[in-house]
């Protein structure tokens, strides 16, 4: 029987590689590891690095084709520097680290550095405004800043007694390249508990505030053997994953399922997306598997596809439904099946087509081990084949966070009658497969992004303008939907273009790039008795337009297209 935390972990890991493409197997016979301890940084990947010092960890293929490639004892010996770098500036356990850098090795030093320590990462993309900052310093209570040296201005303004730490050289920042020279042999304080927090993640919800969501030493490293086993990766495999730095979907698929498989991840540097060189990239480092979202899948297929013999044995995406001709178009082209799964950012991947099984179209897939899946029925709270997907507590899947942070309540309510309930809609066939159907609330996705309604009304009820606005998902052909805000103004103000210039520059100038109002109408506001907006009436009003023409306009409306200089 396993003993040390390394060997529990293992056990787990090396049943579900073993039984890749034998999905009842691996549902019948995997448990969660069961561990009281657990420092994922040093009882695995430092392990790994111990029998395979020279094995390909990180592999960076940068814009001008350059490459950087260090292996998993390299990454062992800088990360240990790090930490004990970080040590000496005043990283403690426990402490709260703000990590705002895009694909660059640092981040994987200062992740695994982060976590040798015990400290908390808080992952921060580099399209957050000032105000975001701001905020996650605040609620995040921040004790640490680590970023790049272009980004730091955006701190320049902002309070607070925290260290300032830059990659590359600011004035009045510490430099992480001081690390270098520091002692490559790290001892940790002591033991870190499986339960102790490792990960705080601010995501968009229904308010205008962002839900802190709290992972732990257990939930998302260990919790990923869940992704490991949907995606398919195998000891050695070069993985290449779609994503930006400062989401969850960069931690699930670039940091912790493929090094969980002792593989390889691989980072492809576009300054601007290009479907020909990342396939170029993708043949020429003999990519095994490769994870994306639906957006870049979209985009993938509009190239002649037939032309690269790409080497991918495993092709997965996730973020949000994938098109069933896009499918199609790869099937054709390459003989794969793209294979959609299902997680959240609460969670690691609770659902998945998985490696050898067959694919339904329009389905997600099942669920995958250590997750049990229920679909309740919001009113009567009844199990049934349709409802709100849940995942049952009792045994708790060691993929699901220990809460939000900062709301009691709002935990409660998500852990509510013994389950952890999603906020998304599903169905169930017969044979067991789950279908998508729609988030319960207001919340959509726009390029793999979750975007809040409230969030993007506040800032443009701001507007001297607009006494009102309502946001909704409009259809878009590459991104799925873009942000579009049905706008009511205020008494005396005059509807057109020149002031649908001016309200999108508004908010253009007050929201991170991915929230952008991309397109605006000017319209009343449907409404209910009680003077509720009801956005699911202009919801609808947008889905049955369907994919929207270039040119094609409704009365009233405005696309960032019309207006030079505002896109992009």
């Amino acid at each position: 029987m396993p003993s040390t935390p390394t060997e529990t972990f293992r056990a787990a890991r090396d049943l579900l590689l073993r039984t890749r493409t034998d999905y009842e197997t691996a549902v019948r016979e995997f448990s969660w590891p069961r561990l009281d301890r657990f420092n994922w940084a040093l009882d695995h990947f430092d392990v790994a690095a111990a029998e395979h010092p020279d094995r390909l960890a990180l592999w960076i293929s940068h814009a001008d084709g350059s490459e950087t490639r260090l292996g998993y004892g390299d990454l062992a010996r800088r990360s240990n520097q790090v930490a004990n770098w970080l040590r000496a500036q005043g990283v403690h356990r426990g402490d709260r680290i703000l990590l705002m850098l895009g694909n660059r090795v640092e981040l994987w030093e200062v992740m695994l550095a982060a976590m040798k320590l015990g400290a908390v990462v808080i992952p921060a993309t580099t399209l957050l405004s000032e105000a975001d900052l701001a905020d996650r310093i605040e609620r995040g209570g921040v004790a640490h800043v680590v970023a790049e040296a272009a980004e730091t201005s955006k701190f320049a303004s902002l309070g607070g007694h925290w260290t300032r730490i830059a990659v590359g050289l600011v004035e009045g920042w510490l430099s992480l390249s001081d690390s270098e020279s520091v002692e490559p042999e790290f001892e940790p304080t002591g033991h870190t508990r499986a339960e102790d927090p490792l990960l705080l993640y601010f995501t968009s919800g229904t308010t205008a505030s962002p839900k802190l969501v709290e992972h732990t030493h257990l939930s998302y490293p260990v919790g990923h053997l869940s992704t490991m086993y949907w995606i398919g990766i195998q000891p050695g495999d070069v993985h290449l994953n779609i994503s930006s730095p400062g989401w969850a979907k960069h931690a699930w698929s670039s940091v912790f399922a493929p090094w969980n498989a002792q593989a390889t991840v691989l980072v492809v540097e576009q300054p601007r997306f290009d479907a020909a060189s990342l396939l170029d990239r993708v043949t020429a480092c003999g990519v095994d598997t490769f994870c994306a979202p639906p957006t870049v899948w979209r985009m993938l297929i509009q190239a002649d596809l037939g032309r690269w013999k790409v080497p991918i044995r495993e092709a997965v995406a996730a973020g949000e439904p994938l098109n069933p001709e896009v499918i199609e178009q790869v099937r054709r082209a390459w003989g794969l099946t793209v294979r959609d799964g299902f997680g959240q950012t609460e969670t690691t991947a609770q659902i998945g087509n998985t490696p050898g099984q067959q694919v339904r179209p329009g389905s997600m897939g099942r669920p995958l081990p250590g997750y049990t899946v229920v679909l309740e029925d919001p009113v009567t709270g009844e199990l049934g084949d349709q409802g709100e997907l849940c995942l049952a507590l009792d045994p708790r899947p060691a993929g699901l966070m220990t809460g939000y942070r900062d709301s009691q309540e709002r935990t409660a309510l998500a852990m509510r009658n013994g389950r952890y309930h999603t906020g998304d809609v599903a169905a169930r066939g017969a044979d067991g497969h789950i279908t998508y159907v729609g988030r319960s609330d207001d919340v959509f996705k726009a390029s793999d992004y979750r975007i809040s309604p409230f969030e993007l009304e506040s800032v443009l009820i701001e507007h001297e303008a607009v006494a009102e606005a309502a946001v909704v998902p409009s259809p878009d052909p590459v991104r799925l939907a873009v942000p579009k805000a049905y706008v009511t103004l205020v008494t005396g103000a005059e509807a057109g273009p020149e002031l649908a210039r001016s309200i999108l520059a508004h908010a253009r100038e007050k929201l991170a790039p991915y929230k952008r109002v991309r397109r605006l109408e000017f319209s009343d506001l449907p409404k209910t008795i009680s003077g509720k907006i009801r956005r699911v009436h202009l919801r609808t009003v947008e889905e049955e337009r369907g994919t929207i023409a270039a040119g094609s306009r409704r009365p009233g409306e405005y696309w960032e297209e019309d207006f030079p200089g505002l896109k992009g």
